[in-house]
């Protein structure tokens, strides 16, 4: 074959490879929202968190229609505590809904009954006038419905935009909608709904009983309560979302606000994806997301050893004083290749032998004349000192740090707490039936102090009651400690 036929044939061939390559990115891109046929017609599959509907599996567009009922109730917050939930769907959040790019969305809004205020809706995903609020400004016993045509893919909040809208918001009322694009989404084994907010209630963090809403305190952005879907612990211990060794998941996370950015973490796990903001642009190898108020995103990881990884806003004090923690428990085979968990524990003195002990302040503090002031004390106490830890309700956190909730340790021998504070606590000790083997420091902590907390943990959390003196506290810091 001669040079000049051997160059047309490669000219060919490259020319038939350009023609192939752009009529495949024609079919891809030939889609048009706006104008996709409409085929049929489905009621949406809306879920409760932290459950979202399967994956979308048809290739064509379709009416759809969503039902979603407003129900105001009082709902728990925290273990104690209560509040008047204004909801989508009867949860905070309210229910997830999953449509596809080009569906034509029918949305109906009913306000039940019972309610005692006017509702509508603001979605996101909306284009068109105040997102579906101004169609759907929707009475007590009333039904609203409008229409609108999914045009942009991708993970979007809707949330009630009545006058006051902040405070219809921080009542509850907020989720997730999530527009698939029109090829559908990559395949994972575990998908779940997770969404951020807070609460401002009149009463202080872990203040038990029914919580009004506080208009000022939302007005200063302080809340009492940052939350992963509605309330503390709505994802831990057995309501913990789950996958397995190996798994793909992928969380759908919103932040309802009404006022605060997320800072969202999955502490021991590194972010594979992130679809920032919600929208197609991709971040890989993410350790920290930011979620405006108002906004989404979508993360995905492999969950590549088991055990409990622990879902905060790394905005931390958030997590451990306002409840934004969440668990999701992976089962498996332990792999050693990627991390082999504690390999060592030893005594390190850098500074020789001599007991390192934090720095006494002198400070001032309120003398309790009665064990109903002492208990009072002792609260404030706990509250900013132990809370962290052993969580506002006591419970504590599973494989981590005791509770103080009916603790048999602590109810058999309350000198045991005592010791704790004053001189730390390190080593297994056992509470009910559960071994934990971790390390309390000592705390900085008054003689008053200690026994003001100590009296107002046994006399609350479901523990058998009594009263600890300063006295009492001072006769257990002269000894080395007590036998646990």
């Amino acid at each position: 074959m001669d040079t000049a036929h051997r160059f047309y044939n490669i000219s060919l061939a490259v020319a038939t490879l350009l023609i192939f390559v752009a009529s495949c990115s024609d079919n891809q891109n030939d889609f048009d929202p706006e104008t996709a046929e409409i085929v049929g017609e489905k009621q949406a599959e809306l879920t409760l968190p932290p459950d979202v509907p399967p994956p979308i599996d048809r290739d064509n567009a379709t009416k759809l229609i969503v039902n979603m009922e407003v129900v105001e109730k009082e709902m728990r917050l925290a273990d104690g505590v209560t509040y008047t939930m204004w909801t989508f769907g009867g949860s905070v959040p309210g229910k997830f809904i999953r449509a596809r790019e080009g569906d034509m969305i029918e949305f109906h809004l009913q306000n039940h009954p019972d309610n005692k205020l006017p509702h509508n809706i603001d979605l996101h995903a909306v284009n068109g006038p105040g997102g579906g609020a101004e169609s759907t400004f929707t009475a007590p016993g009333r039904e609203t419905v409008f229409t609108f045509r999914a045009l942009n893919p991708g993970l979007y909040v809707y949330h009630c935009a009545t006058a006051p809208v902040g405070m219809h918001i921080a009542n509850g009322m907020y989720g997730l909608i999530l527009i698939e694009p029109a090829e559908g989404l990559s395949e994972v084994d575990k998908e779940y709904y997770v969404m951020q907010s807070e609460f401002y209630t009149e009463g202080d963090y872990g203040e038990r009983g029914l919580q009004p809403f506080d208009m000022e305190q939302a007005i200063e952005e302080n809340p009492e309560y940052v939350v992963f879907n509605g309330a503390v612990g709505s994802m831990m211990n057995d309501k913990a979302i789950t996958s397995e060794q190996g798994d793909n998941v992928r969380l759908f996370v919103g932040n309802g606000g009404p006022n605060l950015t997320s800072s969202f973490h999955v502490i021991g796990e590194i972010l594979d994806k992130v679809h920032y903001e919600g929208g197609d642009r991709v971040q890989t190898n993410v350790q920290t997301t930011s979620i405006p108020a108002g906004g989404a995103a979508m993360v995905e990881f492999e969950t590549e050893v088991p055990g409990n990884y622990i879902l905060v806003d790394h905005a931390i004090f958030r997590a451990f004083n306002k409840g934004a923690l969440a668990t999701l428990a992976v089962s498996g085979e332990e792999d050693e290749n990627v991390f082999t968990g504690q390999q060592l524990d030893r005594v390190y003195q850098p500074e020789g032998g001599a007991i390192q002990e934090l720095p006494q302040e002198k400070r001032t503090i309120p003398t309790a004349s009665t064990i109903e002031e002492r208990i009072e004390f002792g609260r404030e106490t706990y509250m900013a000192v132990c809370q962290a830890c052993h969580m506002a309700d006591g419970s504590g956190i599973e494989g981590a740090f005791p509770p103080v909730a009916n603790s048999d340790y602590l109810n058999e021998n309350p000198d045991r707490g005592i010791s704790a504070i004053v001189h730390g606590l390190s080593g297994e000790i056992t509470v009910n039936g559960e071994t934990y083997n971790g390390v309390m420091p000592q705390q900085n902590l008054t003689n008053e102090e200690v026994a003001n907390v100590i009296t107002y943990i046994l006399n609350s959390f479901d523990n058998e009651g009594g009263e600890v003196t300063p006295e009492d506290v001072e006769r257990i810091r002269q000894q080395e400690g007590v036998e646990s």
